[in-house]
This record gives structure tokens, C-alpha cells and sequence, in this order.
């Protein structure tokens, strides 16, 4: 069963809807200022992440390995396969004695469309203090996609219970 295109949100100024975002999604460069920590620890900070737009989600963000502490990331079992972009793997993070499990994704070898983010990785925002431009992010719902919800970005937004469909 097929559920029906939501009724996008209002956009005020300086937002956009992801309703506005194709299928297949879009790869966008972006200069935003994005941090990630852990606590005190800093795991991430970028000013040359890449966004992936795709409707109804709020864009899941890459970050370059360089601009990454990598040495609290390491490999987590398991793998999955997106339409859009190829096969991903998965990372935990750990700092001092906090563990969080498949808490990161990459694609190596993206399809070609997606080649610029190969290597580069994504965090679930929800067990991480992720910002934009000073901005807190919140998790996409659901806990299965890793979309950043910010100001800037209105929804509704696909994840949670009966949006399967969208």
C-alpha cells in the first residue's frame, strides 16, 4: 500500500522543505561550519562536508576522514545496501570508556554519481552532539536514517511509524 504524499510544512525565510528534494537524491558540497562531539571529546569539525538531499529527508551529512578523529572510529560488523549510493559499512565510536555501536557509515566504492563521498563518513546525529553553523541537529525519527534536522530545514520528515510509503 502506497500512502499519500504528505502536505509539505511551510517554509519561512532562509528554509528550505525537503519536499523540494529529488529521487534519486542530490549530492551538494557544502562550507557550513559542522562539528560532532562526545561529551568534551571533538570527533568531527568541517567546513567541507557533502550533503545528500533525497525527498521527504532531512540530508544526511559526510564528513572528510582528514577532518576526523579517527582514532575514536573503528570498524563495527554488518554492512547494508542503498539504491542510491552502493554498499555501506559501519564504525563505532569510542572515547575513554563510552562505546557507541554503528554509530557511523561509509560507502568506499559509491556508485559514480556518489564518487566525491567515497571514504567519507556519516554519523547518526542522536547519541552525538552534532551541530551546523552553531546550530544544534536533531535526528531524523525512526532511528533508521541518518538525516540532520535543522532550522533550516522543514519537513514533515519520513522515519516515523506509517511513512514507509513516502
Amino acid at each position: 500500500m502506497r500512502l499519500r504524499r504528505p502536505e509539505p510544512d511551510p517554509v519561512g525565510p532562509g528554509q528550505e522543505s525537503v519536499w523540494s528534494y529529488p529521487r534519486p537524491p542530490r549530492l551538494e558540497q557544502s562550507d557550513r561550519h559542522v562539528v560532532i562531539q562526545l561529551g568534551d571529546v571533538t570527533l568531527a569539525d568541517t567546513r567541507r562536508a557533502w550533503r545528500v538531499m533525497e525527498t521527504s529527508h532531512p540530508p544526511s551529512w559526510y564528513l572528510p576522514p582528514e577532518d576526523i578523529a579517527m582514532d575514536h572510529l573503528r570498524q563495527a560488523e554488518g554492512r547494508s545496501l542503498c539504491e542510491w549510493k552502493g554498499q555501506a559499512d559501519y564504525l563505532d565510536v569510542a572515547v575513554d570508556q563510552i562505546v557507541l555501536p554503528k554509530v557511523a557509515w561509509r560507502y568506499r566504492n559509491p556508485v559514480p554519481a556518489f564518487a566525491p563521498i567515497a571514504g567519507h563518513i556519516a554519523f547518526y546525529p542522536g547519541a552525538l552532539e552534532c551541530t551546523v553553523d552553531g546550530q544544534p541537529v536533531q535526528a531524523q525519527p525512526g532511528g533508521f536514517y541518518g538525516g540532520w534536522i535543522t532550522p533550516d530545514v522543514v519537513g514533515p520528515f519520513k522515519g516515523d511509524e506509517g511513512t514507509w510509503g513516502w
